[in-house]
């Protein structure tokens, strides 16, 4: 079997993430102006490549984000499993770990290993991780798509990462993300491996 590889990024910015509000997976948001422009950055950047396949969450700001390779003769699946996690009903609210107790009380809940925790009404890590697994095996079992684009979220790209690369969900932080950052994976048939991590260089000298 060939090497697959698989470009991971993060949707581009949205008013949501400049204001420090939390969208998860109830909040719908469109990407703002400088999002637009990331995109068209990526695009512009990573448009030679021979994409087999272009793998979406069902949420219009990962769409938007790879709108320039949606308008390519390109196939495109979306799926519910590469949503980001639902934070409850605080999503459509601005928390901060210096601001708001429970949330900080539940991000070092999950450092400690508690990945069943979650903030009233929305997931845990585990929950984002067990609705992952159906796409990881998809990923798998299709090694003819030797070339694919997935775009996603912030905290479930880091669940995604944990999980592809064996890692405890406890060390999901440890993959930062920015909106458009790529993660560049290598899969051999027998594991992933990360090539590039977090590369934003497509992104210089683009206005916030």
């Amino acid at each position: 079997m060939s090497v697959k590889k698989i470009y991971l990024i993060r949707h581009g910015q949205t008013d949501f993430n400049v204001a420090g509000i939390v969208q998860g997976s109830g909040v719908d948001s469109d990407l703002n102006e400088a999002g637009y422009r990331q995109a068209a950055r990526f695009f512009a950047a990573y448009q030679h490549l021979p994409i087999d396949k272009v793998y979406t969450s069902t949420l219009k700001r990962t769409h938007q984000s790879v709108r320039g390779f949606l308008e390519l003769p390109l196939t495109h699946e979306e799926h519910s499993g590469l949503n980001e996690i639902s934070w409850g009903v605080r999503e459509g609210q601005r928390i901060t770990p210096e601001e708001d107790e429970e949330y900080t009380g539940v991000l070092q809940q999950w450092q400690r290993g508690e990945t069943h925790a979650r903030m009233l009404g929305g997931e845990s890590p585990d929950e984002v991780a067990a609705r992952q697994r159906p796409f990881i095996e998809l990923l798998r079992s299709r090694p003819e798509e030797e070339t694919v684009l997935v775009c996603m979220h912030g905290r479930a790209m880091r669940v995604l990462l944990c999980q592809l690369l064996n890692y405890p969900l406890s060390a999901m932080d440890a993959f930062e993300h920015r909106n458009l950052c790529l993660y560049k994976l290598h899969y051999t048939g027998s594991m992933f491996s990360v090539n590039s991590f977090l590369d934003v260089t497509h992104l210089q000298d683009c206005p916030a």
